[in-house]
């Protein structure tokens, strides 16, 4: 079906780019944070059994996963403040002008001697650009980011200063294909998040960071209509499913 975006535009909307990972019940799934995989288990009671295929009547799961470690969510400021603000009450619409970069971190070596990978701000080309949303793939691009476990491997990072020029961008929804902007052993300060977010001095409710995306190779940089499919969790992240529509001349 055809929406238009202006006179001159529109956007197929049987043709979707999801950018998402699919949570799963395996080993594979990827995962942060020295979470365990997520379980999807049929209930078994006294009274039932959720399975078809062990003789019960219908399929009927428990699953337990986390949104921040099991793969690709959208989270609100919630996620660094006292009070628990849910993103389902943050994130009210769903369609945003986006654009779509891919950006090789830049290896530096810390005081200690440590080796990071770093996106700092002169990688982020927002050129003409005056939409809503960034969506940001790292180099290499390949298939393990479908299946990586994350946890203590120091993986890339966005450089505080990258914040400035998003908010001069007025950039509100940041998309990721790594399980965090800020470094993993930061001490838990969070300074990224902090600062895209303006916690405590002015937090900003609109604002979003989604983390764990895939975005094929197959997918080219350029100018995009995101949609962000979400589902209604009362918490500070929740499980999502971005998608990019391409725009198309009328």
């Amino acid at each position: 079906m055809k929406f238009y975006t202006d006179e001159k535009h529109y956007i197929d909307t049987t043709k979707p780019l999801d950018i998402s990972i699919a949570l799963s019940a395996s080993d594979k799934n990827p995962r942060a944070w020295y979470v365990d995989p997520p379980s999807i288990e049929p209930v078994r009671t006294e009274h039932y059994t959720g399975s078809v295929k062990e003789g019960g009547s219908v399929n009927f799961r428990d699953i337990k996963f986390n949104p921040h470690g099991h793969g690709t969510h959208t989270e609100c400021l919630g996620h660094i403040t006292k009070e628990v603000h849910s993103v389902n009450n943050v994130l009210t619409n769903f369609f945003f002008n986006a654009r779509l970069v891919s950006i090789l971190p830049k290896r530096i070596t810390r005081e200690n001697g440590d080796v990071d990978f770093v996106i700092g701000p002169d990688q982020i080309d927002l050129t003409n650009f005056e939409g809503e949303a960034l969506v940001v793939r790292c180099l290499p691009n390949d298939g393990n980011k479908l299946h990586s476990n994350y946890s203590d491997t120091n993986p890339p990072y966005f450089d505080l200063s990258c914040v400035d020029k998003l908010l001069t961008a007025n950039i509100d929804h940041l998309l990721i294909d790594l399980p965090s902007v800020d470094r993993e052993s930061d001490g838990g300060e969070l300074v990224f998040h902090h600062a895209f977010w303006e916690v405590p001095q002015r937090p900003n409710f609109k604002r979003t960071i989604t983390e764990m995306i895939f975005v094929d190779n197959s997918i080219e940089d350029g100018d995009y209509i995101l949609e962000i499919q979400m589902a209604p969790f009362q918490n500070d992240a929740s499980p999502s499913r971005p998608v990019l529509y391409q725009i198309l001349d009328a």
